[in-house]
């Protein structure tokens, strides 16, 4: 077990292409840090570089307070646990997962003491001699960690493990591996394209895109305080409503699309950097849980919320919630366009027709597609970012 230390880590290619930025990362003994982000965005070339198998264009990758860039993969006393199981179908649960021992020579009887110590961890001991084909997603998935927990490394890579799973595994094997991780207590790296996955795993959550960490910190608190539209967008499912609005004389009001807003006093006393933007168009977010439709749910502090209004355009549900999606003549911001290289500012982000957006309401709720409906927001809740920047308007 071991911390890693990653200082200004770069991977330029031979065609000039950054894959990753200085990329600053400090993963505490024991900890389960997430690296996640869209496709391209550099999450597995990271971990490659960590796992020595791409080579390190610029920085430092410490483990243990030891410096790796130039130690060979095998040598790092890394176990790597990828989305593609790859076990050997000929051979037994146990024989998989005591392969790598096997080949290091192992005596016979402490490699069958470490896998059955490995099986039971695992959950997989009346399957230990079952082959592959015998086996379903879940389990199969289980010996390929088997592999890597049985070498006892200092410092496991798991890079998008779930993804192959349907649905409902992935929920069960999700609260699994970080069950597994803990009791292990080996530092581990995570990487994923699932928000949610992010959001329940880890301890830490580093958003990356193109080649850039974003934002590092805890998974809660990168929800509730995004530093800027692109981790605001990104992260949570659905994701933020963001739009493109204009503040009016002081701070006070807001324009969304035709609609005149009222800011309570609050808002400006909590963010008093929106005097700054008078006059101005700022980015405003809504999470789709804050928002409610007034006059379902009894609110004893209703005056002090926001309100707009928005027509239904489909109504999800999902069971224990609805989702609602609606729609209004404001201009919507998409978070991924936010950092286009081709465009400045919010251009490559705006759909420039009706916006749409998606409230999180009780599963009682009566709704009828194409009706007018009134929204509200504890203005508490309002987030507001730059465009220009892109970055939160937190002071």
């Amino acid at each position: 077990m071991a911390p890693v230390s990653l200082e200004k880590l770069t991977k330029v290619y031979p065609n000039g292409f950054e894959a990753v930025h200085e990329f600053d990362l400090e993963v505490a003994d024991g900890e389960f840090m997430i690296l996640v982000g869209p496709s391209g965005c550099g999450k597995t070339t990271a971990m490659r570089m960590v796992a020595g198998l791409e080579e390190i264009s610029s920085g430092v990758l410490r483990i243990d307070g030891v410096v790796m860039n130039d130690v060979s993969p095998r040598d790092r006393d890394i176990a790597m646990v990828f989305q593609n199981y790859a076990l050997y179908p000929h051979m037994t649960v146990g024989e998989n997962i005591g392969f790598a021992l096997k080949m290091k020579h192992i005596p016979k009887d402490e490699i069958e003491k470490k896998v059955r110590e490995t099986a039971e961890i695992l959950g997989l001991t009346e399957w230990i001699d079952r082959k592959p084909a015998q086996l379903s997603g879940g389990q199969r998935q289980r010996v390929a960690m088997g592999r890597a927990i049985v070498r006892e490394p200092k410092v496991f890579l798991m890079d998008e493990p779930l993804s192959n799973l349907d649905a409902k595994l992935r929920v069960q094997m999700r609260a699994e591996v970080a069950r597994i991780q803990r009791r292990l207590g080996v530092a581990t790296i995570y990487v994923t394209h699932d928000q949610v996955e992010a959001m329940t795993m880890g301890d830490r959550v580093a958003v990356m895109r193109s080649g850039v960490v974003l934002q590092c910190d805890k998974p809660q608190t990168i929800y509730d305080h995004p530093l800027n539209l692109f981790v605001a967008g990104f992260m949570g499912s659905p994701s933020m409503n963001l739009f493109e609005v204009h503040l009016g004389e002081g701070g006070r009001t807001l324009f969304l699309g035709t609609q005149k807003v009222e800011l309570p006093a609050t808002v400006l006393a909590a963010k008093p950097s929106l005097v700054k933007f008078a006059n101005k168009d700022v980015v405003v977010g809504i999470r789709p849980e804050s928002l409610m439709i007034a006059g379902t749910k009894t609110n004893d502090n209703a005056k002090d919320f926001v309100f707009f209004e928005g027509d239904v355009d489909l109504v999800e549900a999902l069971g224990s919630e609805i989702l609602v999606h609606f729609s209004t003549d404001a201009h919507r911001v998409e978070a991924e366009g936010v950092y286009s290289d081709d465009a400045e500012g919010l251009d490559a982000g705006l759909i420039t027709q009706r916006g749409e957006g998606v409230a999180r309401v009780p599963p009682e709720t009566q709704l009828v597609i194409g009706e007018r409906v009134r929204l509200q927001v504890n203005p508490k809740r309002l987030f507001f970012f730059d465009p220009a920047t892109g970055l939160a308007l937190s002071e």
